[in-house]
């Protein structure tokens, strides 16, 4: 089995590569741009190892792509390259215009242009991933969970991008026959993930003593998934999943946000004490410019049609993600000197400037 994984040195990306080729035996091609958030070293384990490739390219690089199927030659697509945080996207939405949609573009267009050229049992092998987020369904009141059948209301330039994409995805299913499955996943959490983002950030703020900040009151609530459940639930999806078909991937962990900072702070005091509880670095800052208020995904077509159940959850996945943190300071360390944690991203007044 031969797999083409968008976005393969990012945080999702690298945990299904390494899920492939390490579990699976798989050969895998991965293609990142590596931007600030993509890195080789969260591939390091597969260093030397014949059964992966690297190219580094954009996946708005039509010819570089087109390239890539030609040469590599994949049963399988998995497409994950997307920007992804929030904040940046209210500050900078052109990139994500970019990357999310005229890049998924891209990427149908070479993959149908592939696809096309198949013999008949080639072609009826042939699988394209398209992996997204909760955030295309926008906010959820105090009950329900999101669903396959959940109309889509972006709150935020990213998640709008990838609803656009989602959109691209299943009308190249539609109209020219391409194989297309569609995932959107909840919050995920676990090693490698970029320093910004909310669990990492946390952690590194707290071992170094700095503030913890958190938005608003921290009553937005989330539902997180240990990426390396994710990473065999996209496996899975693209193996098994139905053609035209979306599969929501949940952990079935909902947590405010305040609660996850507290819990962090509960295992720095057992991990690594410092002189007086972390929790007393919380801090409260203004809360993001549309921010939904609650993510709850129902992963239960997935569970029951496809088998997937989460191995992990919240209470042993942070637990595993804070000493991750504690002993891979070779990992974080050269990423955070690049990164000024201390600046605020997302200000309306700094997207008002641009």
């Amino acid at each position: 089995m031969r797999v083409l994984v968008t976005g393969g040195a990012g945080f999702i990306g690298s945990a299904v590569v390494r899920h492939l080729v390490l579990v699976k035996g798989y050969e895998v091609l991965t293609v990142d741009k590596l931007t600030y958030a993509g890195t080789l070293t969260s591939l390091k384990t597969l260093d030397n190892n014949p059964s992966h490739r690297f190219l580094k390219a954009d996946i708005c690089d039509r010819a570089a792509i087109a390239q890539a199927f030609e040469s590599f030659r994949p049963d399988r697509v998995m497409h994950l390259a997307a920007e992804s945080h929030v904040d940046r996207s209210i500050t900078g939405a052109k990139e994500f215009i970019e990357t999310n949609v005229i890049g998924t573009f891209t990427m149908l267009e070479c993959a149908r242009q592939y696809w096309q050229s198949l013999e008949k049992d080639e072609k009826d092998r042939f699988r394209f991933l398209h992996v997204s987020t909760d955030e295309v369904y926008g906010s959820l009141g105090d009950d329900g969970l999101f669903r396959e059948d959940t109309p889509y209301d972006p709150s935020s330039p990213y998640s709008a991008s990838k609803a656009s994409s989602d959109h691209l995805a299943m009308a190249w299913c539609r109209t020219y026959g391409l194989p297309v499955v569609v995932s959107n996943c909840s919050n995920n959490y676990g090693p490698y993930h970029f320093p910004e983002k909310l669990i990492p950030l946390m952690i590194l703020n707290a071992l170094e003593g700095k503030p913890l900040p958190i938005y608003g009151s921290g009553a937005n609530i989330r539902d997180w998934l240990y990426v390396e459940d994710h990473a065999r639930a996209l496996d899975i999806i693209a193996e098994r999943g139905r053609i035209e078909q979306t599969y929501n991937v949940g952990g079935r962990n909902e947590r405010r946000n305040l609660d996850v900072v507290q819990r962090i702070c509960e295992l720095m005091d057992k991990y690594h004490p410092a002189g007086a509880p972390h929790e007393k670095l919380i801090s409260y800052v203004a809360d993001r410019p549309g921010h939904d208020a609650r993510y709850a995904i129902d992963a239960t077509k997935l569970e029951t049609e496809l088998g997937w159940k989460a191995e992990e959850n919240f209470d042993s996945g942070i637990e595993k993600t804070v000493k991750w943190y504690l002993d891979n300071e070779w990992w974080w360390a050269p990423l955070k000197e690049g990164y000024d944690r201390n600046s605020r991203l997302g200000l309306l007044e700094q997207a008002a400037s641009k």
